[in-house]
């Protein structure tokens, strides 16, 4: 079990949000941070404390005014620190090459393989044919309906049909290297994790999966632990004192 680092850009700047508060129209979100410093500087912070396998997300869509602001701080973070993190927001198999070109160690995927709800087995075949499946993470997001847990794309707004469940990822874990899983629901809330998600996840044995959304102290990331039995990765985001909260983020380096 390992702290992974997160640089989310959302309008030209790191920030950090209320997960489901997304809005493609207007760009807008409900925001808990807003930093003045670039995304490089936290890539370099990252490198500087040997923290591997962090994400990257663009926030913005492709046809929003702000992309192009977004983008380019993403790859002044992959300059940074090259190999050492992972990127994902509006990736398909066009783009993913120039992403691990530019320094990127994984692209990370959602909403390119899903079509009308459903996955998308062409899109994701033509991923893997483009990158490898050793460069591909699957974003696997969740939110809670009906009494189970269902992916949401498009930015976290739109439920799919594919339920999260060990079938799922045993499935899909032949077309990536790891899988990333925000619960949604408790994304940006500092408001404890959604321990039956995580349950659900330690209970599984596969390929690495990182879990975000929710962890707010130092005694939940104990407790994550001891849900989990340690064979789960978090982030911290909204919580971590270098985003306006109280997780010391030296703690957790040094743990």
């Amino acid at each position: 079990m390992k702290f992974r680092p997160c640089i989310d850009i959302h309008n030209g700047k790191v920030k950090q949000i209320v997960g489901g508060s997304l809005c493609d129209e207007g760009d807008r979100a409900s925001t808990n941070f807003a930093s003045e410093l670039g995304a490089d500087y936290y890539a370099k912070l990252y490198r500087k404390d040997h923290l591997k396998g962090g994400h990257i997300i663009l926030l913005n869509p492709a046809g929003s005014e702000y992309y192009e602001a977004t983008r380019q701080q993403a790859l002044r973070a992959l300059a940074a620190y090259p190999g050492g993190m992972q990127i994902g927001g509006g990736v398909n198999d066009r783009n993913a090459a120039g992403y691990l070109e530019a320094g990127a160690s994984h692209v990370i995927v959602t909403s390119y393989v899903f079509r009308d709800g459903m996955l998308d087995m062409e899109h994701l075949d033509r991923l893997v044919s483009a990158v490898g499946r050793e460069h591909i993470v699957l974003d696997l997001s969740c939110r809670l309906k009906d009494g189970e847990y269902r992916v949401v794309t498009d930015r976290w707004q739109k439920f799919t049909e594919l339920r999260l469940d060990h079938r799922t990822l045993d499935e899909l874990s032949g077309y990536c290297d790891e899988f990333l899983i925000h619960g949604v629901d408790v994304e940006g809330k500092r408001s404890g994790m959604e321990e039956e998600l995580v349950r659900l996840l330690g209970e599984w044995n596969g390929i690495p999966v990182t879990y975000a959304g929710g962890i707010a102290s130092l005694e939940d990331v104990e407790r994550f632990g001891s849900l989990c039995g340690g064979r789960l990765d978090y982030t911290i985001g909204s919580a971590l004192d270098l985003f306006g909260g109280s997780v010391p983020y030296r703690k957790l380096v040094s743990c």
